[in-house]
């Protein structure tokens, strides 16, 4: 009875189909996290849809920011569907259409599992969210996009404003503010604003960002955190977090991290994809 973590995947179906030949995947036993970004990019978008709610009762899968973007544009006229690229559009006039993105709306923003020890995000946690605060933000945001009226959240949650979360927000701006954090976080100042514009390794940034979890004070956190969304860290592991995104779509590997034995294992699954230049990784 093994759990894997597996990093972003963004429609890279044939590599993550052969990653789990590589771990020796059961779907009668073993059970898969997903960091996010199931979609867009890889160009097998449906297929990794179809394929991981298929084995829903051995996954846990977090939503990511590419993941949220396909639900929103779901919600426009069929006109503007059509303009969207073709690995979407499969997606979104496929005849499982509405099985699918209903599956992927109701996935959350975070999973814990105190047995195994650890917590399951796509990008970051605020500097001052212990795991507490930070599920409690988690599953706020969830009801809301579990709703009835779950499509004006879709419709509103673009925009890098508010940059940082604060428990005085409200409205859409305290749901749009949790969801920056969970989905797009990367570097951030001591206060916990988001960079939104700083994607590379660490050292390249401005002057006063941090990695998110190398900001001074922040809080302390009982689980070790997993997480993908940045490609361009790579694998890391320290701190208490392992983020896993290996930039499968990029032309980098699908990495796997065993998380139920006594020090994590990984299995990484080179990536034949050419590494496209010069192009924002996100």
């Amino acid at each position: 009875m093994a759990t894997w973590a597996i990093g972003d995947i963004q429609g890279c179906h044939d590599e993550l189909a052969r990653l789990l030949d590589l771990i020796e995947f059961d779907s009668a036993r073993d059970t898969l996290w997903f960091c996010g970004d199931l979609v867009n990019r890889g160009g097998q978008s449906l297929e990794v849809l179809r394929l991981v709610r298929s084995l829903n009762e051995r996954t846990v899968a977090v939503l990511g920011n590419h993941d949220l973007s396909l639900l929103a544009i779901a919600e426009r006229s069929e006109q503007d569907q059509a303009k969207v690229n073709p690995e979407l559009r499969a997606v979104l006039f496929a005849p499982d259409r509405n099985e699918l993105l209903d599956w992927l709306r109701k996935r959350p923003l975070l999973h814990a599992d105190r047995e195994l020890g650890y917590l399951l995000i796509h990008a970051g946690l605020a500097p001052r969210w212990d795991v507490a605060e930070a599920e409690r933000v988690a599953r706020e945001i969830e009801n809301r996009l579990r709703a009835d009226d779950y499509r004006r959240l879709l419709k509103q949650m673009f925009g890098n404003k508010p940059d940082a979360w604060s428990p005085k927000l409200r409205g859409i701006e305290r749901l749009r503010a949790g969801i920056n954090v969970f989905t797009r976080l990367r570097y951030c100042d001591v206060r916990g604003r988001i960079a939104f514009s700083e994607k590379g390794t660490p050292g390249t940034q401005r002057p006063g960002l941090y990695p998110w979890f190398e900001v001074p004070g922040q809080a302390r956190r009982d689980l070790r955190i997993v997480c993908g969304h940045w490609s361009t860290l790579g694998l890391f592991a320290g701190l208490g977090v392992y983020a896993i995104d290996t930039g499968c779509v990029w032309g980098g590997a699908l990495t796997a991290m065993r998380l139920d034995t006594e020090q994590p294992e990984f299995v990484a699954l080179k990536s034949d994809r050419p590494k496209p230049p010069g192009k924002d990784i996100d």
